[in-house]
């Protein structure tokens, strides 16, 4: 979570030596890991600055009626950059665990994985999920969608301060599949060390160079690479899991079973909040018109009246979008008067905001000026990253919003309940700090990639759009799951559309990918009936796909 532009490694040779020696087991026998000693060798597992944990608990939920039994496990997994040796690093080393004070980068990667008890590996799918920032601890997901418990905020509004609720969650993935929560280096429990640390990890490339590690270590550690394979990312983690899916495929040999985008955003052309600094790509205007529209729906904002479907209204305001408003937009200033008139006075009927202030705005209206616009005569904010909130204007002389409402809304509910479910139910995080998401991130990371075939990296806003057809065409029975929600602001519902149906596929792949929308934000799973259909749509979508029956 958090803005996109603003807010927004383990490993191979011995991991996959070891895996390969290791018989599939069922999770209710797993043994712990030993604790590390100070004779304990470096290894790609085991680093000068980290090393490896594991706390094991149990606990039951019940999903769909069925009552699972499951272990927890809350630990971390040492990872090291690209590029990193172990050999060379021993060579030049005068210890086995090497000098802390000069030591190479490297991340503790912090994550809680839940096992159903007694199922084989390769019975059993196993899911990797993350949030996106970039750099978000993955409470969200954990705490909200699709862990064993979950934290009850109220919806579409402000939750009380303190004592929060957290109950069993009815809709954990649990029912369909083995599920781990991973934090991104830097957030939550995670951390980086080392030289040039910020560099290391913290960039498209890097951090889904490290993701990958985690996955492998994590699949050998556990001995799981007989298992059906997914990897949910929610937002910025979209982007991320198209690198990871590609790198994964066709660099690693390790083919996934599904991939699932939720609130997907795999180009930074795309991104709305300050598309102004990014002048003559008109993108970001044109998808964001149906979320507004949505929005002005939702807030009873629409001049004309609302409709009373909303699926029917947004198709009319997407072939808008798509056609009038998108050539109008590319004529930039040789449009006529007239025509300008037009288009504003549409806009405006489909948005609720007033067509002169859409004139002055260039037909051009990001997503602070709306935000912080729609419900102005009553001094109010509406929510970005889910437009059903609604919060106190801070400045209401402002141009554009100056915090998000539903971020005020709910984040202290999620920070404070997992803190506390960590240490009371996991045994994990006595005397260390979480942190909602990796510091100094903003400033230190790099938006610069390198899609595949490239010789280097593409200068401009990142793009992961190639890296998901590369990872679709080289394995063409990879399945792709999109989820959206009609009032998020912060990957809006069409940027998801736009992009799958840009990604220069075959035909023959076109169907791979399958379509899920829901009348919530960006974080679907805070309306609880969005939450049960998601959580319908994701298991679905895993028991066609796990090649198990």
């Amino acid at each position: 979570m958090g803005r996109m532009m603003r807010n927004w490694m383990l490993a191979a040779a011995a991991m996959l030596l070891s895996a390969g020696a290791a018989a599939e087991k069922p999770f209710h026998s797993i043994e712990p890991l030993a604790k590390p000693s100070d004779s304990t060798t470096a290894s790609p597992d085991r680093g000068v600055l980290f090393q490896p944990e594991e706390v094991m608990s149990d606990g039951l939920v019940t999903v769909a009626g069925n009552r699972i039994a499951y272990k927890a496990i809350a630990g971390t997994i040492v990872v090291h950059p690209k590029g990193w040796d172990d050999v060379a690093w021993r060579e030049n080393n005068a210890t086995d665990l090497g000098d802390k004070k000069d030591a190479m980068a490297e991340a503790s990667m912090f994550y809680v994985a839940y096992f159903k008890n007694g199922m084989p590996a390769a019975e059993r799918p196993i899911t990797f999920l993350f949030n996106g920032g970039p750099g978000s601890s993955t409470v969200w997901l954990h705490m909200g969608a699709f862990g064993p418990k979950r934290v009850v905020t109220a919806d579409g509004a402000y939750t009380p301060a303190a004592p929060y609720q957290l109950v069993d969650n009815a809709y954990s993935l649990l029912d369909v599949s083995d599920v781990v929560f991973i934090d991104a280096p830097g957030a939550g429990f995670s951390r980086v060390a080392g030289k040039d640390k910020e560099k290391s990890f913290y960039g498209i490339d890097p951090d889904a160079h490290a993701f990958g590690e985690f996955i492998k270590g994590f699949l050998a550690r556990y001995a799981r690479w007989n298992s059906p394979r997914y990897i949910l990312g929610e937002s910025y983690g979209t982007l991320r899991a198209a690198v990871l899916a590609n790198t994964l495929e066709t660099g690693d040999s390790i083919d996934l079973n599904g991939v699932i985008l939720l609130s997907s955003c795999l180009n930074f052309d795309f991104e709305a909040d300050t598309p102004q600094y990014n002048s003559g790509v008109d993108y970001p205007y044109i998808i964001s018109l149906p979320t507004y529209a949505a929005t002005a729906w939702y807030h009873n904002r629409l001049a004309g009246g609302r409709p009373d479907a909303l699926e029917p209204f947004l198709a009319e305001v997407q072939r808008f979008a798509s056609t009038d408003y998108a050539a109008a937009l590319q004529q930039g200033d040789q449009l006529s008067p007239d025509r300008r008139d037009a288009i504003a006075q549409q806009i405006a009927r489909y948005t609720g905001l007033p067509a002169a202030y859409v004139q002055k705005s260039d037909l051009r209206i990001n997503v602070g000026q709306f935000t912080r616009n729609l419900e102005d005569d009553a001094g109010m904010t509406v929510g970005r990253i889910d437009t059903r909130f609604v919060g106190p204007s801070i400045d209401v002389l402002s141009r554009e919003a100056d915090y998000d409402p539903q971020q005020a809304a709910i984040a202290s509910a999620y920070v404070s309940a997992f803190n506390d479910y960590a240490r009371t139910a996991l045994h994990y995080g006595e005397g260390r700090a979480f942190r909602l998401s990796a510091p100094e991130v903003d400033a230190a990371w790099s938006y610069i990639h390198q899609p595949p075939g490239a010789a280097t990296p593409v200068p401009g806003a990142g793009n992961t759009m190639p890296d998901l057809a590369s990872a679709m065409k080289y394995n063409p029975r990879l399945k792709v799951l999109v989820l959206g929600g009609y009032f998020d602001l912060a990957t809006p519902f069409a940027e998801g559309l736009y992009e799958m149906h840009h990604l220069g596929l075959p035909s023959a792949l076109r169907d791979n990918i399958a379509y899920q929308y829901y009348q919530s934000g960006h974080m679907i799973y805070l309306h609880e009936a969005s939450l049960q259909k998601l959580h319908d749509d994701v298991a679905a979508f895993i028991r066609r796909t796990d090649n198990l029956r």
